[in-house]
């Protein structure tokens, strides 16, 4: 496992966060929860459903904002970020890849790709197509570039997504049920692209995950009981 040295500054980290989301009957997504993520460490995040891993998962990402508690980016505390100013580490710092892909159906492969860079704006039309292309390839679907999303296969839409995450070469791949409409073959394609991400690129792969197989592929397991960490598992 490519993990920085306890030293450096974590990636991400969780300091007493607690969601709670006022409805009529206020509900406590995630409760006190103090979590140290480091950079190039391959996470799977489990439990059994409603334990809170997704609403877990959209804090770690900024996504959502916690009710009390602090969410460090890079050692820097976030509380206090404008919506645009949090966009921004998004889309700087964050990759996202889901279970439904949300890949644009109007958009080619290498458009949807593509996006996350013309959006952030550091690179210029060319190297903005080169590094799509270059991207598909290393996922082996640039023969794909030209067609839009309906036309690939889940597997190939779940490549696609991962590459488009990578967009902007991001510290951090944050994942929710990746594998989860995926045959066995392509959960472990995607489960492959994972590790390697961790492994070989030394980036900080989150993953929520029910696929057994996957989480055990993670080398650090952090598994969830009502909104509360149960355990925290390095192997």
């Amino acid at each position: 496992m490519n993990v920085a040295d306890a030293g450096e500054t974590p990636v991400i980290e969780l300091r007493g966060v607690t969601r709670i989301l006022q409805e009529t009957v206020p509900v406590t997504l995630v409760h006190d929860i103090d979590l140290i993520i480091q950079r190039g460490e391959f996470v799977s995040v489990t439990g059994p459903s409603g334990s809170g891993k997704s609403s877990l998962l959209y804090l770690l990402g900024l996504l959502d904002l916690p009710t009390r508690g602090q969410v460090l980016i890079d050692g820097v505390d976030t509380s206090g970020y404008s919506s645009d100013r949090l966009a921004d580490v998004r889309l700087a710092k964050l990759g996202f890849v889901f279970q439904f892909h949300f890949l644009l159906p109007e958009f080619t492969v290498l458009q949807n790709v593509t996006l996350p860079m013309i959006r952030l704006g550091r690179l210029d039309e060319k190297a903005i197509r080169e590094r799509g292309m270059a991207l598909l390839r290393d996922f082996e679907i640039d023969d794909q570039a030209r067609k839009r999303p309906d036309q690939l296969s889940g597997g190939q839409r779940q490549r696609v997504a991962v590459a488009r995450a990578l967009a902007n070469d991001p510290a951090v791949i944050l994942a929710d049920e990746p594998t989860g409409n995926l045959d066995t073959r392509n959960s472990e394609i995607v489960q492959g692209i994972f590790a390697d991400l961790a492994a070989a690129q030394g980036r900080t792969v989150i993953a929520v995950t029910h696929d057994q197989d996957f989480a055990s592929s993670a080398p650090r397991n952090v598994h969830l009981i009502d909104g509360r960490i149960d355990s925290d598992v390095r192997r």
